[in-house]
């Protein structure tokens, strides 16, 4: 009688999870007289790049950290961050008064219409 085993390999069984996807979830509590200490949620997708996009999971393209112009963005950030905060400390400062120039268009307004009643 023959007996025929079916071998698999780590590169075939690679293969097929990242292809379907394979999803770990557990959670762990820990308590002490019925209370509460910590609580964790675990939730683990493994899965190809492509497989992850088809179903509509992209995060890493949009992290900051994971794209190539990671220091060229932090470096933008900080620079817009800077003009901001000069442009808002300007903007608190108050104006010079006027009040010379306002007393000076009445002082002159007055003569002129001492002027016209002559």
């Amino acid at each position: 009688m023959e007996h025929s085993l079916q071998t698999t390999n780590l590169a075939d069984i690679l293969e097929r999870v990242l292809d379907k996807g394979i999803v770990i979830a557990g959670d762990i509590t820990i308590s002490l007289v019925e209370i509460d200490l910590l609580n964790i949620k675990l939730r683990l997708l493994i899965a190809s790049v492509d497989k992850a996009k088809e179903l509509g999971i992209n995060w890493w393209e949009a992290d900051p950290k994971l794209s190539a112009r990671a220091d060229d963005l932090e470096r933008e950030n900080h620079l817009l961050r800077r003009r901001l905060n000069d442009l808002e400390t300007t903007s608190q400062r108050k104006p010079p008064r006027r009040r010379a120039k306002r007393s000076q268009n009445r002082r002159n307004a007055a003569l002129g219409a001492a002027a016209g009643s002559r």
